[in-house]
């Protein structure tokens, strides 16, 4: 796979809409061709403790940022026609499914791959577990800042190079 789009998202609560940053990294022909960034007002706005802890993403933060849809806008065309990998691609489909449902918006027929999926398959019990920064660090990338979004699709496209 040398076309492809790596993608994560922290929330704020325990909603899947409640998306308050995204991190894209854009591959083609197997180069980093594009890094981009963003914080999102999130829906519903509101953050939990736990979440806040695992992230460090606060109300503050994203209070003057852009809404999903306006944030989306300027992603969709960077990433038209590639697949969209995630390690635990549920949870990161399941995040764009929920916020373009709750903002109404049509579902463009995005195609995820899973590097966690692949990960059991390639590496099976090489590995210790295949969370994001075990492959990564496997894989030849130290993800020393593990859920800022744009450093986990990083690591998660350095392991799509790799293995899928």
């Amino acid at each position: 796979m040398t076309d492809f789009a790596a993608i994560d998202f922290e929330t704020a609560n325990r909603e899947p809409s409640s998306v308050c940053s995204v991190g894209v990294v854009v591959v083609r022909g197997g180069t980093v061709v594009e890094k981009i960034y963003r914080l999102i007002r999130p829906w519903p706005n509101y953050y939990s403790r736990f979440n806040i802890a695992v992230h460090g993403i606060r109300p503050s933060d994203t209070a003057s940022e852009p809404e999903f849809p306006a944030v989306w806008a300027d992603i969709a065309p960077r990433i038209e026609g590639l697949t969209l990998v995630a390690h635990n691609s549920p949870f990161d489909e399941g995040c764009l499914r929920a916020a373009f449902a709750h903002y109404g918006m049509s579902w463009p027929g995005y195609e995820f791959r899973c590097t966690c999926r692949a990960s059991r398959r390639v590496f099976g019990r090489i590995l210790p577990n295949h969370q994001l920064q075990t492959v990564a660090a496997h894989c030849g990338y130290d993800l020393t800042r593990h859920h800022h979004a744009l450093a986990d699709a990083e690591a998660c496209a350095c392991i799509a190079r790799m293995i899928l």
